[in-house]
């Protein structure tokens, strides 16, 4: 799969490494051509440097691994090259204070498909730190990280979910991209509760089995 990066950060370095890894063909883009080349030759391999527009020409699956705020901009900017391409959302609207920066409005995803109304846009990735994506692959207790998937296109849903099985993770079904500001809430919620407190947010909900309460079992 051609997969074009949009950014040069810690999320941008981590996905792409391990997509590289499995045989993706990789370019990252940046206005910055110098932090494009530096993480294109850190991965290695076939990656290569490139701007901004060039990567999203490129890709069949773009990432936009760019800050909240940011990342609306550059995808107006580059509406015309994103113009039937799977464009990836990894980030989460958070401010200070562990506050979602989207109160109550569109998502954060929403917000990129409004941008670039030609782009088929998926959320996910967005739940973990990027040194868990780093991980090779990021399985705990035995059990592979899952990772809910929100969008409306199924092709995109399908190229995505090879994505995230490259990681080593398990795609889960999170519903259309109206579900996505879910998502962000929930990443807003966990990063307090992590960061903030210092508290196992997987603690907050019973196994599968109790989902439904005790009378299930």
């Amino acid at each position: 799969m051609r997969i074009g990066v949009l950014g040069t950060g810690n999320m941008a370095d981590a996905l792409a490494t391990q997509w590289a890894r499995a045989g993706h063909q990789v370019t990252i883009g940046a206005r910055d051509s110098h932090k494009a080349q530096r993480l294109a030759t850190r991965i290695g391999g076939s990656t290569t440097p490139a701007s901004l527009r060039a990567a999203a020409e490129f890709g069949e699956v773009v990432l936009a691994a760019l800050p909240f705020g940011a990342g609306a901009v550059v995808v107006g900017e580059l509406r015309a090259a994103l113009g039937d391409r799977v464009l990836l959302d990894c980030s989460n609207p958070v401010g200070p204070g562990f506050r979602l920066l989207t109160e109550g409005g569109p998502s954060a995803a929403q917000q990129l498909a409004a941008a670039a109304p030609g782009a088929h846009v998926v959320k996910a990735f967005n739940l973990c730190h990027e040194d868990v994506w780093r991980m090779r692959p990021p399985v705990f207790e035995g059990r592979p990280l899952a990772v809910p998937v929100c969008g409306d296109n199924e092709a995109a849903l399908a190229q995505v979910r090879e994505l995230v099985r490259d990681v080593g993770c398990e795609p889960v079904a999170g519903g259309g991209l109206e579900r996505a500001g879910l998502l962000e809430a929930t990443a807003a919620l966990f990063i307090a509760l992590w960061v903030g407190q210092g508290a196992d947010a997987q603690a907050i909900a019973p196994p599968l089995a109790y989902a439904a309460g005790p009378s299930g079992q």
